[in-house]
């Protein structure tokens, strides 16, 4: 994998960070980098990793200015018994975010997954709009004046299910609803919370893929309806999970894409970024190198989008990282994915020099 001269600098001043008497590497957080060229970057965290890893809650104070719920906002963990609302799990971060001056964001009111079996049950049996709509209202009055932006519909598309619209028919909620259930959320979130910035997000749409390819066509095909219904939809969250050593990272075709969703008047934000190290090099330093020139490149094409308004990873440290539960990213030898800004001992790798030099280059 060729490195332009800008990359192999980025990637020596990550080497850096690792050295001795690098600390004046680190006199500016990632959080007051993106800040200075208008952006905001964080992270997903969980309640748990906050309260029981001083180490950890220090790090993400530190170098954050925007926490997410991993997925304490989701319905299964707000909703797991009928009848049972619990927002302890986001409350407990929404005080964290509070206590150091860190905005939050709220993810995700409507997903097809991890839905708990109690409500595709009863949305089988009697479909009713309250099943979808109480979530959404509560969920945003709950937080209302403490929430950015709401992922308000997350993955709603997949074009591999034969939708000619793209759209994921197996979803309870397309079964249940049709496609109205979109700009139903929509409408119900902005009424609940006016104030806060209303997303779609979804993943699958940043390589140089066929499959990428049908995604991104179906999300500009689900964003023209939603504009054309006037569902108050305010801006789009590319996820941002690349996996370069299975699909190829191809800046014109990214950059086009997000051009195309800036022209439907969207803000743009990247939501849960993360690159996967699974049949990289196996020696360690040159993935890192390979991994954070990546990073760099995807960065600089977000950042360089005059929508995009800030710069998410799904995590801060290897430590705790989705990457490392799911099989298609695990290691067999067991060791750890290594797809985030900080290692699993909480140490800057060359990621973190890769986005601090991107974050930098937009002012």
């Amino acid at each position: 994998m060729a490195m332009s001269r800008r990359e192999t600098l980025a990637a020596a001043a990550a080497i850096l960070v690792g050295l001795p008497h690098a600390g004046r590497a680190e006199e500016q957080t990632l959080g007051e980098l993106a800040a200075a060229s208008g952006l905001l970057f964080g992270c997903a965290v969980s309640s748990d990793h906050l309260s029981n890893d001083p180490s950890f809650a220090a790090l993400v104070s530190r170098e954050t200015s925007i926490l997410v719920a991993e997925w304490e906002m989701k319905r299964a963990a707000v909703q797991r018994l009928e009848g049972v609302w619990d927002f302890s799990g986001g409350d407990a971060i929404a005080a964290f975010a509070a206590r150091n001056g860190q905005k939050l964001r709220g993810h995700a009111l409507v997903w097809h997954y991890e839905g708990p079996d109690w409500l595709k049950q009863r949305l089988a049996e009697a479909p009713d709009e309250r099943l979808l709509t109480d979530m959404i209202t509560r969920s945003c009055l709950h937080y209302r004046g403490q929430i950015h932006s709401w992922d308000v519909v997350n993955e709603v598309v997949d074009p591999a299910e034969g939708q000619a619209d793209g759209l994921r028919v197996s979803s309870h909620w397309y079964r249940a609803f049709g496609e109205g259930y979109l700009e139903t959320a929509f409408h119900a979130a902005r009424a609940s919370d006016p104030d806060a910035l209303l997303f779609y997000g979804d993943y699958g749409v940043e390589m140089d893929h066929p499959d990428h390819e049908k995604k991104r066509v179906a999300v500009l095909k689900v964003i023209e309806k939603l504009k054309k219904q006037g569902a108050p939809i305010d801006g789009f969250g590319v996820q941002g999970h690349l996996d370069p050593f299975r699909t190829r990272f191809d800046e014109r075709i990214y950059a086009r894409f997000l051009w195309e969703l800036q022209g439907f008047g969207l803000k743009l934000m990247v939501t849960e970024f993360d690159v996967a190290d699974r049949f990289g090099p196996a020696d360690v330093v040159k993935r890192d190198a390979e991994i954070a020139a990546v990073a760099g490149r995807f960065a600089e094409v977000s950042l360089a989008n005059p929508a995009m308004i800030g710069f998410l990873a799904w995590g801060l440290t290897d430590r705790y990282s989705w990457l490392a539960d799911y099989p298609d990213y695990k290691w067999p030898d067991g060791q750890r994915p290594r797809g985030l800004p900080y290692d699993a001992d909480l140490r800057p790798k060359p990621m973190r020099a890769a986005l601090a030099a991107a974050f930098t280059e937009r002012r």
